[in-house]
Formats: C-alpha cells, sequence, structure tokens
C-alpha cells in the first residue's frame, strides 16, 4: 500500500511529465510551422476518427467543450482551409464538419510532430522501460487494477 505522501510524490511527477510533454509536443509543432494551435490539433485529429462528417454538437462533445469553443476552433481552421462546413444532405439545417485534403496533410504533419516528440521524451528509456512504462500507462488510462501473482 502506498503512503498519501507517496502518492502526492507521484501526482506532482504525473503532472511534470504532462506539462514536459505539452511543451515538447508544442515546441516539435511549431518547428514544423503548421499554423496549427494544440486545441485545433485536436480537433483535427478528432474528426480524422469520424466516419462521416460530425456537427459541431458532436465535435463539442467528443472534445468535452461548450459549442461556441468548436465554433472557434472550426472557424480558424476553416479560414485555414484545413476544415469545411458542409450541408447534411438529410437535413439542410444542419452543418456539418469536415477535413479538406489541406487538413489531411496537416494531420500527417501533426503525426510526425508526435512522433519526434515521443521520441524526445522517451529517449532515456531502454527498450524494456518502454514496455513496461506502456503496460502502467495502459492501466492508469483503462482504471483496471494489475493483478499480482
Amino acid at each position: 500500500m502506498t503512503s498519501p505522501d507517496s502518492d502526492g510524490l507521484l501526482a506532482e511527477q504525473l503532472l511534470r511529465l504532462t506539462r514536459r510533454v505539452h511543451r515538447i509536443q508544442k515546441r516539435h509543432l511549431e518547428h514544423r510551422d503548421l499554423g496549427i494551435t494544440p486545441a485545433q490539433s485536436r480537433l483535427l485529429r478528432t474528426l480524422a476518427h469520424w466516419g462521416s462528417p460530425p456537427r459541431m454538437a458532436d465535435l463539442a462533445e467528443r472534445l468535452e467543450v461548450v459549442p461556441r469553443a468548436v465554433t472557434t476552433l472550426v472557424d480558424g481552421l476553416e479560414a485555414s482551409g484545413k476544415v469545411r462546413r458542409v450541408p447534411d444532405p438529410a437535413n439542410r439545417r444542419v452543418i456539418r464538419i469536415e477535413l479538406t485534403d489541406d487538413g489531411r496533410g496537416a494531420l500527417r504533419e501533426l503525426r510526425a510532430a508526435r512522433r519526434s516528440a515521443a521520441e524526445e521524451i522517451l529517449a532515456p528509456l531502454t527498450e524494456q522501460q518502454r514496455t513496461a512504462l506502456g503496460g502502467l500507462l495502459d492501466t492508469l488510462i483503462d482504471g483496471t487494477p494489475v493483478r499480482s501473482c
């Protein structure tokens, strides 16, 4: 069992790591000069996982933000040609958001930036440590306790 002090230390380490990951990813994004903010990047990645163009409300729900925030993000991405608003074929009053070819190209660049950032972050770890970290992170993400033998 862990003590409250060790849990507090772990929480602080996780927060510091999260901030470091964000800083490094931001730097890698800036080096690629895509002109995309981290929030816009997240919206593009979310759009890429949809089978058909979603509504703004669907994006807001998936991103866990208010619809107005999605409108601002879409406005910026639309102005730069990364997404476009399209009418819903079944209901003209509904507007859907789709990736453009330029947006798909930006996504490829974003993925490359994220990969290079991950390589930088994980560089100090051996392959065995990376495997162990991956298992621990899966456990934390899933919230399922690891059973010991």
